[in-house]
């Protein structure tokens, strides 16, 4: 098992930025529902792009990575639909706190998309939470599914290093397509946050499907992995693969 990290990033966060009031409301309000624990805090790189990699099987999991990224020293952003841009207040916020826009019209424009956010991210040297899975688990044990390849690609593209995260709890606040169970306050979330994942095979020469397919495999193997040591238990041999069982696939970032 990781062991906890006593020592913090020091980075973004320090620097002020619009994240610094939205910090001093949200905190505080996810800190009376959420007790985050942050393991090997210290593995997030503290300056220059790169691209978070978690597990996904609750609604308001994201509120629990948020407030971990703050934690460690980097400013939260998630990649959101191009459309929300585009919606009065929300559109503004989602521009000035630096979120990624991400096209899912077409394949091109999708791509094309892919290539700006990476260069942005690689200009400022920002980092970015990219979702894998594209969207909650359909796992019924609620393991990491079949990955699709944005995460890989945005990585591939700009050379960026992934870095996997795992965290377990959420579920009992609220969980998946249920209802929010407030009572007890500040129930224990674990977050933990890997070593950069291995994709020095995939990075030399063009980025076909193929790399991407077997980059992204690597990456959900070591999110699975990290998750494995949250819950003490071991991982599925193979991912749940929603295609095989009928099931509907929406995301963040298509493949």
């Amino acid at each position: 098992m990781v062991s906890k990290s006593p020592k913090r990033a020091r980075g973004e966060k320090f620097r002020f930025s619009i994240f610094w009031p939205l910090a001093a409301v949200v905190v505080p309000l996810v800190g009376v529902i959420m007790k985050i624990e942050v393991i090997d805090g210290h593995k997030m790189p503290r300056t220059g792009a790169y691209v978070l990699a978690p597990n996904h099987y609750s609604e308001i999991d994201p509120l629990a990575v948020a407030v971990a990224v703050w934690r460690v020293g980097r400013e939260p952003r998630f990649l959101a639909k191009e459309s929300l841009f585009r919606v009065p207040v929300l559109g503004w916020a989602l521009s000035v706190t630096g979120m990624v826009p991400v096209a899912r019209n077409s394949s091109s424009a999708s791509a094309r998309n892919t290539l700006d956010a990476t260069e942005m991210l690689v200009r400022h040297g920002r980092g970015v939470v990219v979702y894998p899975e594209g969207t909650l688990t359909r796992d019924p044990e609620l393991w990491p599914m079949r990955g699709k390849t944005g995460a890989a690609r945005l990585a591939l593209d700009g050379d960026i290093p992934v870095i996997p995260m795992a965290q377990w709890g959420a579920q009992q606040i609220l969980p998946r397509y249920g209802k929010l169970r407030l009572w007890p306050l500040r129930r224990r979330i674990q977050v933990v946050i890997g070593d950069p994942v291995d994709l020095r095979e995939y990075r030399s020469g063009d980025v076909t499907p193929a790399k991407l397919s077997a980059a992204t495999d690597a990456i959900m193997a070591d999110v699975a992995q990290l998750l494995s040591g949250l819950r003490g238990e071991p991982a599925p041999a193979q991912r749940w693969n929603p295609a095989a069982h009928g099931q509907q696939e929406t995301g963040r970032l298509e493949s």
